[in-house]
C-alpha cells in the first residue's frame, strides 16, 4: 500500500507542478489586446500592486458583490492557509520556529476552513441564480474539499495516527526511498483525496489563484489618455 502511495505522490506533484507551469504560460501568452481595468482603477503601478494586494489577501472585490459570500469565502481561504503552514512540518526537518508557532492556530483554521466551504456549498443550493449556474463539477470539488477538512479534523479530534510515521514517509519521497505508511482507513482516505486534489487543480475552477494576476480588469493601470495600449502583437504589425 505505501509504494502504490508513493507511486501516487509521485505523480501527482508532476501533474501539479506542470499544469500549473503550462497554464501560467499560456495566460502569460494570452494578449491584451484592450484597456480594460475595472473602474475606479489605479493610475499608477504602484497602486496596482495594492490593488491585486487587497484582493488576494482581503478579497476587495467580492466584499463589494456579496458580504456573506466574502465571508465564507475568506474563512476558507484564510483557514485553508493555516492549515497548509500547518502541515509544513511533514516535509520541513527541523521544523522552523514560525512553523512551530502556527500549529494551535492550524486547528482553528481547518475548522474555518470547513465552515466556510459549508456556507458556500449552501449558497449554491439557497442562492437561485448561483444554483442555476451551478454545474455537478462544484458540487463534486467543494464535497472533496469538505471530505478532505473533515476526515483531517477527525484525525486531530477523534481517531489519531501516527503523525511521526507520516512525516517519515513524506521525508522519504525526497530522496525516493519509500517508509511503510499507517494503515489508518482514515488517513489513508484522506491522502487519497489530497492527491485527487492536486491531480484536478490545474485543471478545473481551483485555478483562479494565479489567474487573479493576468487578469487585465485588474491588473491595468488606468492611463488610455495619457500612454497609449498596444499590444506585442499589434506593435509587430505597425512595425511591418
Amino acid at each position: 500500500m505505501s509504494d502504490v502511495y508513493a507511486g501516487l505522490f509521485y505523480f501527482a506533484a508532476f501533474v501539479l507542478v506542470a499544469g500549473l507551469t503550462n497554464k501560467v504560460i499560456q495566460y502569460a501568452r494570452t494578449p491584451a489586446p484592450l484597456k480594460i481595468p475595472t473602474t475606479p482603477a489605479p493610475t499608477t503601478k504602484t497602486g496596482v500592486a495594492l490593488r491585486l494586494t487587497r484582493e488576494v489577501v482581503f478579497f476587495e472585490s467580492l466584499f463589494r458583490g456579496s458580504k456573506w459570500t466574502w465571508i465564507f469565502g475568506w474563512m476558507f481561504h484564510f483557514g485553508l492557509f493555516l492549515v497548509t503552514l500547518r502541515h509544513l512540518r511533514y516535509f520541513l526537518e527541523p521544523v522552523p520556529m514560525p512553523i512551530q508557532l502556527i500549529q494551535p492556530f492550524g486547528i482553528y483554521g481547518g475548522i474555518a476552513m470547513v465552515i466556510g466551504l459549508a456556507g458556500l456549498w449552501g449558497r449554491r443550493f439557497l442562492v437561485d441564480r448561483v444554483r442555476y449556474i451551478t454545474a455537478l463539477s462544484d458540487h463534486l470539488i467543494l464535497a472533496l474539499l469538505i471530505t478532505i477538512g473533515l476526515s483531517g479534523l477527525m484525525m486531530r479530534f477523534v481517531v489519531h495516527t501516527d503523525i511521526m510515521r507520516v512525516k517519515q514517509f513524506f521525508q522519504g519521497l525526497y530522496v525516493g526511498q519509500v517508509y511503510t505508511l499507517p494503515a489508518d482507513p482514515l488517513l489513508l482516505l484522506h491522502l487519497l483525496l489530497v492527491a485527487v486534489l492536486m491531480i484536478i487543480f490545474p485543471y478545473s475552477k481551483l485555478l483562479h489563484a494565479p489567474g487573479l494576476f493576468f487578469s487585465p480588469s485588474r491588473n491595468q493601470v488606468d492611463n488610455p489618455r495619457e500612454q497609449r495600449h498596444l499590444a506585442p502583437w499589434a506593435r509587430r504589425l505597425e512595425q511591418d
